[in-house]
């Protein structure tokens, strides 16, 4: 896997999280691929979401944002905690913001949007408590097929 990101992109993309953590016990993970093996890019979010472990934290209020990059697949999906929350459109809407930036090319800037987007919901439905919450996932950037490497 080639990563498509420049340093200086993929330091914008983790400070987007590290920020839209700030006020939530929610984590927030980006994942790049060349291309999808899945026809539906849902179902291989699911697989990516799983495979990173997103499932482990103590509110199930993960979200993952996957780009295949190459073939132009998207999908931002949350966990059951988060999922439970949110509107029933939040998700649709958030894709929707992002890939309004990725139509003229403005992938990291739409990464970003969707994650403040993220940030803001998970804000509301788990504020961070400065007594009980800690940094559960990786703010880092992963990219290609994660069950190939190790994770904790």
């Amino acid at each position: 896997m080639t990563n498509p990101l420049t340093p200086t992109q993929e330091a914008s993309l983790v400070e987007a999280i590290r920020q839209a953590e700030l006020l939530t016990s929610g984590e927030i993970r980006v994942h790049l691929e060349d291309t999808c093996p899945s026809p539906d890019p849902l179902d291989r979010a699911a697989q990516v979401f799983a495979e990173l472990g997103m499932h482990h934290t103590a509110q199930r209020n993960g979200v993952l944002f996957y780009l295949a990059w190459q073939s132009r697949q998207f999908a931002v999906i949350g966990d059951t905690g988060i999922n439970s929350m949110v509107p029933d459109d939040f998700w649709e809407t958030a894709k929707e913001n992002v890939l309004q930036h990725f139509r003229t090319e403005k992938y990291v800037l739409g990464l970003e949007q969707g994650i403040r987007l993220a940030g803001e919901q998970l804000r509301r439905y788990f504020p961070y408590d400065a007594t009980t919450d800690q940094n559960e996932l990786d703010d880092s950037i992963s990219f290609g097929d994660p069950s190939s490497t190790q994770h904790p």
